[in-house]
């Protein structure tokens, strides 16, 4: 009987481990969704997507442009459909995720090419983005672009 219990545990087991995998793929890992939802962030910001915006940013997102401007929500989003702000192009060439339980702080390093109130601009800025599980959803709480000096 005990050499039973021994046989029918390692297959609990076995089936755990085998069911496991599917599971964490299906939702990911939070590293890997906010992987996917820092790849959909560039892609509405390039197409102008509010909608992203308003969905993901929190209510009270503090939100900081590479001109030092503090930004609510609502006025960031206003921005983004103004127009006043247009990318013709931006490419990430480096990404860094650190996740902290409920929190994720996701740091770029990206190439940009736009056009701000009409002027154009190119260079490179770092962007960080903190991210918080807010009743089981991925929000942004803090978003901040900051300039690198031009060489």
């Amino acid at each position: 009987m005990r050499k039973v219990n021994l046989i029918v545990l390692a297959l609990v087991a076995m089936s755990y481990l085998l069911v496991a995998p599917v599971g964490l793929a299906q939702g990911g890992s939070a590293e890997q969704q906010i992987s996917a939802l820092s790849d959909q962030l560039i892609q509405a910001q390039s197409k102008v997507d509010t909608s992203f915006f308003e969905k993901y940013y929190a209510d009270d997102a503090t939100i900081i442009h590479g001109n030092g401007k503090l930004f609510t929500k609502a006025e960031d989003i206003a921005d983004l459909k103004s127009g006043a702000t247009k990318f013709e192009s931006n490419v990430v060439r480096e990404r860094k995720i650190h996740v902290y339980g409920d929190t994720a702080v996701v740091a770029f390093l990206i190439s940009y090419k736009g056009a701000v109130s009409g002027k154009p601009f190119t260079g490179d800025l770092r962007r960080t983005v903190v991210w918080v599980k807010q009743k089981g959803n991925w929000k942004i709480v803090a978003y901040q672009v900051t300039r690198l000096p031009s060489q």
